[in-house]
């Protein structure tokens, strides 16, 4: 698809394709060397050192030896080798098994290989430096997957959702990052730029031809109605960030109210842990405490905060005031009551959770003859006793529901880069320039430059245009080695 421009001998601007773009900045940034390092964390049973460049088959063959005695060097590709590495003084260090792999068809889309041996320290290290020897350099963070972008193995968007399967930790993430590495994103993405790219060839025809007046290839309406449709689906995404944001780092959950509620004691119930100190004494609970569990696959975060009354103490009114601010940083409060709250309190707490989702959690349900009513005010009630975990489950349902999150798999299409939606904002105000010049008829090639300014934003989410070294280094550097 054709978004970044060339200029050729006769001064017209020419697009560069993908394949192009990518290839002139392998051809810029890519070093010839073969890279290794280990690509999986030392102590476990079997460990597995990755090679990939010019020559890493041949570097691998200078220190492995196999028990067919045939090189590595003419064997086929995605084949398996058993056999032994040796050192300098032809002595074995670990028997082996080693995958041989054949450009393009291999993670980087060079030649590579992959050796696995013992997992000990000792074992991956030896491996390594006699790998160095043999002419190889250590990889930097990221640089496999950097190359196999740069080589045109995957676009940018789906490079970056590498790092995100590795670092999921829920299942929801992990569903995110899995339709990221499939391209669901990017194939969206595609279909918003061919789109543009129709509307920009014929406003350009137009321009071709601005010597007859009477000639119009773009209907203005019919722009303006496909300008409309792109904008709805570039803002639909620019929106799903909030949730991709919250899945990302855990739906924040803020438990609020008076002293000796039992507050504490309803946090280590959700965490499933003695978390928090429990006492009778009210006003034990005097900071902030945080932590994540899991509910239904996605993550969730506690905040216990110090209970809501009037007091002299200055460490516990500080602690009151930190409750207050994490009460405005949650999606979802709890409000905890142990007995029915006055009209003054529930008056308070409906100021004070405006905006967010609020569950009143009536505990200590088995040492009330008769349970509350309502608290006059639109909020979910939950009735529970922590300190026998009866109706645990019921709340972490509601907790769940009152979050909102939608039904997340592999086919989601749901936007978790703070730099994906840097791009999809900027896109959206520049289809909203182009609706608006439509609208008030202004010529075709001011019109044409805010469409190439979309084009660009969303090329620049995938990688299609020759992307700076900085930007590149920025996003690979948080990359695990080996990775």
């Amino acid at each position: 698809m054709s978004i970044a421009y060339k200029e050729t001998d006769g001064g017209r601007q020419e697009r560069l394709s993908v394949s192009d773009c990518q290839h002139s900045a392998a051809a810029s940034h890519l070093p010839a060397s073969p890279i290794c390092a280990p690509a999986t964390q030392p102590g476990g049973a079997i460990g597995i050192i990755r090679v990939s460049g010019i020559g890493a088959i041949e570097a691998t063959d200078r220190i492995f030896r196999g028990v067919k005695g045939r090189p590595l060097a003419e064997a086929r590709g995605n084949t398996l080798h058993y056999g032994e590495i040796l050192d300098k003084e032809k002595k074995a260090v670990d028997d082996v098994l080693v995958s041989v792999f054949r450009a393009p068809h291999s993670y980087t889309g060079e030649d590579s290989t992959e050796i696995s041996c013992h997992g000990s320290v000792y074992v991956l290290n030896q491996v390594m430096r006699l790998l160095i020897d043999a002419g190889c350099r250590q990889a930097q963070p990221g640089e496999f997957t950097q190359r196999a972008y740069l080589n045109g193995k995957m676009d940018l968007s789906q490079a970056e959702a590498v790092a995100d399967l590795i670092a999921a930790s829920n299942r929801a993430s992990h569903q995110l990052a899995l339709s990221q590495l499939k391209g669901h994103f990017s194939s969206e993405l595609s279909r918003l730029r061919e789109q543009l790219l129709r509307m920009t060839s014929l406003l350009e025809l137009e321009l071709d031809f601005s010597d007859h007046e009477e000639l119009e290839f773009a209907d203005r309406a019919e722009l303006s109605a496909l300008a409309a449709k792109i904008h709805d689906r570039i803002a639909s995404l620019t929106k799903s960030f909030e949730t991709g944001n919250i899945l990302k780092k855990g739906v924040p959950v803020a438990i609020i109210g008076k002293t000796n509620v039992g507050k504490s004691t309803l946090l280590n119930c959700l965490l499933h842990e003695e978390k928090a100190i429990v006492s009778n004494i009210h006003g034990t609970t005097r900071d902030v405490i945080e932590d994540t569990t899991e509910i239904n696959g996605v993550t969730f975060r506690f905040i216990d905060t110090a209970g809501l009354r009037h007091t002299d103490d200055q460490i516990e009114r500080l602690g009151i005031r930190r409750a207050y601010e994490k009460m405005k940083e949650a999606a979802v409060v709890l409000w905890v009551n142990d007995r029915q709250p006055t009209v003054e309190e529930c008056r308070e707490m409906r100021h004070l959770a405006e905006g967010k989702k609020l569950i009143t959690v009536f505990n200590k349900m088995d040492d009330m003859p008769v349970r509350p009513g309502s608290t006059g005010f639109e909020a979910q009630t939950v009735y529970i006793s922590a300190k026998l975990k009866q109706n645990i489950a019921g709340l972490e349902t509601a907790i769940y529901n009152a979050a909102g999150i939608p039904e997340i798999d592999e086919n989601s299409i749901i936007v978790t880069s703070v730099r994906h939606y840097d791009a999809l904002v900027h896109a959206d105000a520049s289809i909203l320039r182009v609706i608006d010049a439509l609208q008030l008829g202004l010529s075709g090639d001011l019109v044409s430059e805010d469409l190439r300014i979309c084009l660009d934003q969303l090329a620049d989410i995938t990688g299609g245009q020759i992307t700076t070294h900085e930007i590149l280094d920025n996003i690979f550097r948080h990359f695990c080695i080996g990775k």
